[in-house]
Parts: structure tokens; C-alpha cells; sequence
């Protein structure tokens, strides 16, 4: 158990160093629409820490068109959303 306790430890410390100095930890979420026209997907997802805002279903931008290849509807995503020119932004996917 205390193993386990100083790995937990070790990880949250990682994490809180990374946020520090300006990087964000990935988001998850489901991808319930796709809207290759405008470049935009819709995502149900987990609390986004680094825009304090609570889990919901939202309409995103992405930062680049390239991001829509092989993403389809249901997949689970990791990601990571920032305002960008005051848009909501898809920045970085992991599917």
C-alpha cells in the first residue's frame, strides 16, 4: 500500500510541476458529432481544469483540419482545450 501511496504522491507532484510551469493536463472526453465543414467537433467531456469549467457537452474548434483524420463519432479522446482569438480550441488530440 505504501508503494502504491508514494507512486500516487510521485505522480500528483509530476503533474503539478507540469501545470506550473504552463503546460495543461489532457482532458477526456466522447466525440458525439463531427462537422468537417467548419472544422468543428462536438465532445462530451470530463472537467477541463485549465479553463475551470465543469464537465458538459460543447462545440469545439480545432487548431488544425488534420486532427479530423480517422476521428469519427463515439471514439474516447484525450485532449486539450484552450481559447484561442476568445474561440474554445482544440489544441492537441490523442484518440
Amino acid at each position: 500500500m505504501n508503494k502504491l501511496l508514494s507512486i500516487s504522491t510521485a505522480l500528483l507532484l509530476a503533474a503539478g510541476a507540469a501545470i506550473a510551469e504552463g503546460e495543461h493536463a489532457m482532458s477526456s472526453g466522447t466525440v458525439t458529432k463531427i462537422d468537417t465543414k467548419w472544422n468543428k467537433v462536438t465532445i462530451d467531456h470530463g472537467p477541463l481544469a485549465n479553463l475551470d469549467m465543469p464537465a458538459m457537452k460543447m462545440v469545439f474548434e480545432l487548431a488544425d483540419a488534420g486532427m479530423l483524420e480517422g476521428l469519427s463519432e463515439g471514439v474516447q479522446i484525450s485532449f486539450l482545450a484552450e481559447r484561442v482569438n476568445g474561440k474554445l480550441t482544440v489544441t492537441e488530440l490523442q484518440k
